[in-house]
């Protein structure tokens, strides 16, 4: 039967026996304070809602149903009651008492075992960052067993009100893995994330990231030119401008991926989008920021480090770079990749070149059978890029533009 057809409480056995599944779990109000729980393979238990000395509401689990039957129900539960109103907490009644387990910790053992399945370096470094700064400030100090579902929705909500709309979906997800292995290893018994999609917002439009056309550049690269910001930041923003990559690539850039001598930087497979790996060439004017780079911090593991604990620069320091010298939503690192395949394609470089500079998908047939790399002809395009950038700085001539033009390998 639905559950739309119950007439009265609390429910008799024969009604518990016909209620039907739904597509999501849902709980009936059976009598005071008990519930009965029903899922959508057709599982069905009995539950305690109690108030806990901490003034906030749990749940107790009181066995499955029909093993249970109602009436053995209510008598536990009155029982349970009577002890929870002496202020006992039933979460721990008849156990021995045991330390209780913070969000912090489960989130912990969750991504150890996610490091150990050897999940690729991108989205480990997504997950770690996830829960450093948005999820493990809220609620990581909070026992497991006592976070609502309202302290996720909150911890969510942070996220998408940054606008971060995928971050939000993943943690969303992640969330709810980590306590249904807490779950799994008895750490507690409910999961308050299972549902949290329900409660999403919906993401706006996609919209591309501020970027520049070729009229506005000179202005901006004197402006870049004046920068004062420090020298791995502007060294970074240089980075993203000349190899049009993307931001994250190059704040976790290592020394060991970089080969100056021959001006490339190898990214692997492990850190880009696409699971590939990927070469980048590096334009003249970009070796010499990078040795003097490295005198600085050619000693560690990367090329931007960042500040006390963090591994590299932030994520908002290149756009706070952009911003300082007066490009605030005008240009952001993401959107040089635009700016870059916008003026690269007008000047007449092919498609593929491009693309692959920029590591974006090919598609149809000649997405699966090209496999080339285009090293060399994208070695001559990103040099000519550079050069161009050059030129607009310093106001390019029409006979310069058509020197630059007899350049194109199109």
């Amino acid at each position: 039967m639905k559950r739309s057809q119950i007439k009265r409480r609390p429910l008799a056995d024969t009604v518990l026996e016909r209620l039907e599944p739904e597509a999501a779990e849902y709980r009936e109000y059976d009598s005071d304070g008990l519930y009965f729980r029903v899922k959508p393979n057709g599982s069905k238990s009995w539950n305690l809602r109690y108030k806990r000395p901490s003034g906030k509401w749990a749940w107790k689990g009181l066995g499955r149903f029909p093993q249970v039957s109602g009436r053995a129900a209510r008598e536990k539960a009155d029982e349970l009651l009577k002890i929870a109103s002496n202020g006992e907490d039933l979460a721990t009644h008849g156990k021995e008492e045991v330390p209780a387990v913070l969000f912090k910790e489960a989130a912990e053992d969750w991504y150890s075992r996610k490091v150990a399945e050897g999940l690729a370096e991108k989205t480990l470094r997504l997950m770690r960052d996830t829960l450093d700064n948005d999820v493990l400030p809220e609620i990581g100090e909070t026992a497991a067993a006592e976070v609502t579902r309202a302290d996720c929705t909150q911890a969510i909500e942070k996220i998408e009100d940054r606008g971060a709309w995928e971050v939000a979906k993943k943690a969303r997800g992640w969330i709810s893995n980590i306590f249904s292995l807490a779950i799994a290893q008895g750490r507690c018994e409910l999961n308050p994330a299972s549902e949290l999609s329900h409660v999403a917002r919906k993401a706006p439009a996609t919209k591309h990231h501020p970027h520049l056309l070729e009229a506005e550049l000179p202005a901006f690269l004197k402006a870049l030119s004046r920068s004062n910001s420090l020298y791995t930041t502007r060294a970074a923003v240089y980075m993203v401008l000349l190899t049009a990559s993307r931001p994250g690539m190059v704040r976790y850039a290592e020394w060991s991926e970089v080969d100056l001598d021959k001006a490339l930087w190898l990214v692997p497979a492990g850190k880009m989008k696409k699971g590939r790996d990927h070469l980048v060439p590096l334009p003249s004017q970009l070796i010499p920021t990078l040795k003097s780079l490295e005198e600085m911090t050619g000693l560690g593991q990367y090329l931007f480090p960042g500040a006390r604990k963090n591994p590299v620069i932030s994520h908002t320091t290149i756009n706070a770079a952009l911003s300082q010298i007066g490009y605030k939503g005008k240009l952001v690192g993401h959107g040089a990749r635009h700016t870059a395949s916008t003026l690269l394609n007008e000047h007449g470089w092919r498609d593929s070149y491009v693309d692959m500079q920029l590591s974006h998908k090919m598609g149809g047939i000649r997405g699966v059978y090209n496999k080339a790399k285009y090293l060399e002809q994208r070695r001559q395009m990103m040099q000519w890029y550079a050069d161009y950038l050059d030129a607009l700085q310093q106001g390019i001539t029409v006979a310069q533009k058509e020197q630059f033009k007899s350049r194109v390998i199109g």
